[in-house]
C-alpha cells in the first residue's frame, strides 16, 4: 500500500512538473539572475545540419524555464534551513595577483613619481570585525545576519598592482598640458572596510594597491585619497550592504575631498534634498546566491541639490549583445535623477539612468570651470555632487565613448579631468586600454567583426543599465520598464533614437 502511494506520489509531481515546463508561459527575464533569459533561436538549414539549432533549442527549454526565479529561490530557502554552506577554499579572487605588464596593465610608470609623498590614513575595522562570516557562490563573503546581513567581493590584487591607471592619468596630463587639470582617484570597494578578522585570508588589502597607484602618478597629476574620508565614515552607510557598488553617500564624501583637491566650492548635505527607495536588494544577491541577502533588503538613499540649477543634455548609445557600440542616437534633454519605485532593483541607475550614454549637465553655479568625470559606474554616484562646483559636467563612461577625446576637451572647454574607477577596474587596466584609445580615435563607430575582439569589462561583474528618462529635476522610470531598470547584466530599455552614422565633436545639443 505505502509503495502503491509513494508511486502514485512520484508521478503525480512528475506530470505536474511536465505540464508546467510544457505549457506554461516561459520566463522571459531574471531578476535573480538580472539578465535576459535565452530566446528561442532562429532557424536556419545550416544549424539544423550541423546539429547547433537542436543544441540552442535545448539551451532555450532550460534556461527559459517558467517560474525560473522561484525555483531558484526555493532552492536557496532549502540549503538556507539545511544550514548548507559552501566550503571556504572555494573562494574566488575577482582580480588578477600578478602584475601585468607591457600590455599597459602594468610595468614602470613614465615620469618621476610621487614615492612617499602621499600619506593615506590605515583603516583599522571596528565595525565589523567581530562577526561572523561565510563564503558564498562566487567568493562572495557573506558578513553577519537578519537584517544587518552584507555581501561584500573578494579583492585578490597585489600590492604591485594597478600601475596602469597611474600612467592613464599621466598619459593625459601630457596630452593636455598645463590647460588641464588632471585627477586620479582610486575608489576603495567595501570588502575593505567590512571585512571581518575571520575572513581576512579570503581577500587581500586594497590600500597597498591604493598606494602603488598614487606612487606613480607624475608631480603633475593632481591624486584624490578618498580612501581617508570613506575609512573615517565607515560607521555610516558609505556602502550598499545587497549590492557591489557604494551608496551614494560614500559617493559625497568622495566628490567632498575632489572639490577640496581642485578647489572649488563644496556645500554640505543641507543642500540636498533627501530620497529614499526602501527595500532596495541589489547585485549581490544573484552572485552570491544567498538567500540571507534577498531576506535583507535596505534603504537606498540619494540626495538631490536645491539651492542650484541645472539642465542635462544625453547622447544614448546602442549597444549589442557583447556591449560593443554600434549606433549613436540624437541629443535629448531629460533628467539626471530618476526616482524607482520601493523594493525596485535598479534603483542604482538613478543617476543619469545607467552607463551607455554622454551626459553634459549645464549649472547655474558662477564658474567658468568644466570638469570632465570619465568613470565606471561607481563613479555613477558623483558628478551629482558636482553641480554647485562647476559650470559644466561632463560625464563620459570608460566603456562607451567614441568621439575623439582631444577634440572633445578642446572644443567644450573642459578645465579638468576626474578618473573616477573602482579599483577592480584600475588594477585591471581595462580603463587604461579603453582611454587610451580615446586619445586617437576618429568618431566613428566600427563594430569588429570577431566578437572576442574588442570585450568589454565586466565593470566589476555589472553589466549596463538604463532607466528610461523622464521629465524635470526627478525622472519617474514608467513601471512596465523596472523589471529591465533592474537589471544588472543585460542592457535595459533603450531610447529608440536613430543612430547616427557620424560622430560630432560638441557636447551634446550644441
Amino acid at each position: 500500500m505505502h509503495n502503491k502511494i509513494f508511486t502514485i506520489a512520484i508521478v503525480t509531481v512528475f506530470v505536474a512538473f511536465a505540464i508546467v515546463f510544457d505549457t506554461f508561459p516561459r520566463s522571459t527575464y531574471s531578476e535573480l539572475e538580472k539578465r535576459e533569459l535565452k530566446t528561442f533561436p532562429e532557424y536556419a538549414f545550416d544549424k539544423l545540419k550541423d546539429g547547433s539549432y537542436m543544441t540552442e533549442i535545448s539551451s532555450w527549454f532550460s534556461d527559459s524555464e517558467p517560474y525560473r526565479d522561484k525555483f531558484m529561490a526555493l532552492s536557496m530557502y532549502v540549503k538556507d534551513g539545511l544550514g548548507v554552506a559552501l566550503a571556504g577554499e572555494a573562494v574566488k579572487f575577482h582580480a588578477s595577483d600578478t602584475p601585468m605588464g607591457a600590455d599597459g596593465a602594468g610595468g614602470a610608470a613614465q615620469g618621476g613619481g610621487r614615492q612617499g609623498e602621499m600619506e593615506l590614513d590605515e583603516y583599522v575595522n571596528d565595525v565589523t570585525a567581530d562577526e561572523n562570516a561565510k563564503i558564498a557562490n562566487a567568493g562572495i563573503i557573506v558578513v553577519g545576519s537578519g537584517a544587518d546581513v552584507r555581501a561584500l567581493m573578494a579583492f585578490g590584487g597585489s600590492s604591485k598592482g594597478g600601475v596602469s591607471y597611474a600612467r592613464l592619468a599621466n598619459a593625459y596630463k601630457k596630452a593636455f598640458g598645463g590647460g588641464v587639470n588632471v585627477y586620479c582617484m582610486v575608489i576603495p570597494t567595501a570588502v575593505e572596510f567590512y571585512c571581518p578578522d575571520m575572513a581576512k585570508s579570503c581577500t587581500r588589502p586594497q590600500l597597498p594597491t591604493i598606494k602603488n597607484i598614487y606612487a606613480h602618478l607624475d608631480p603633475s597629476v593632481k591624486p584624490v585619497d578618498v580612501y581617508t574620508p570613506l575609512g573615517r565614515h565607515a560607521g555610516e552607510d558609505i556602502y550598499l550592504r545587497t549590492d557591489h557598488h557604494w551608496a551614494p553617500l560614500g559617493a559625497y564624501y568622495a566628490a567632498q575631498k575632489f572639490a577640496e583637491v581642485a578647489g572649488v566650492p563644496f556645500p554640505g548635505l543641507s543642500h540636498y534634498a533627501k530620497r529614499v527607495v526602501r527595500g532596495y536588494v541589489g547585485s549581490m544577491y544573484g552572485y552570491s546566491k544567498d538567500i540571507s541577502i534577498k531576506k535583507a533588503p535596505e534603504d537606498f538613499v540619494y540626495y538631490v541639490p536645491k539651492g542650484v540649477k541645472y539642465t542635462t543634455t544625453y547622447v544614448n548609445y546602442t549597444i549589442d549583445s557583447h556591449y560593443r557600440v554600434t549606433g549613436e542616437g540624437r541629443p535629448y534633454k531629460s533628467a539626471y535623477f530618476f526616482h524607482f519605485r520601493d523594493g525596485n532593483g535598479g534603483a542604482y541607475c538613478t543617476f543619469m539612468g545607467g552607463d551607455t550614454k554622454l551626459t553634459v549637465v549645464r549649472t547655474s553655479a558662477k564658474s567658468r570651470r568644466r570638469v570632465m568625470v570619465i568613470k565606471d559606474s561607481f563613479g555613477n554616484a558623483i558628478p551629482g555632487y558636482l553641480f554647485y562646483s562647476f559650470g559644466e559636467v561632463h560625464v563620459v563612461d570608460f566603456r562607451y565613448f567614441k568621439k575623439n577625446i582631444k577634440e572633445y576637451v578642446k572644443n567644450n572647454k573642459i578645465t579638468d579631468i576626474l578618473f573616477a574607477g573602482n579599483i577592480f577596474n584600475a588594477y585591471s587596466g581595462a580603463m587604461y586600454r579603453n582611454c587610451m584609445r580615446f586619445l586617437t580615435q576618429d568618431g566613428r563607430i566600427v563594430v569588429p567583426a570577431d566578437p572576442e575582439g574588442d570585450k568589454m569589462s565586466n565593470d566589476s561583474l555589472q553589466r549596463p543599465v538604463q532607466a528610461v528618462p523622464g521629465g524635470g529635476d526627478e525622472g519617474v522610470p514608467p513601471s512596465s520598464t523596472d523589471r529591465r531598470q533592474a537589471s544588472g547584466d543585460q542592457g535595459g530599455h533603450q531610447r529608440k533614437d536613430v543612430p547616427s552614422s557620424h560622430a560630432t565633436d560638441s557636447v551634446p545639443g550644441h
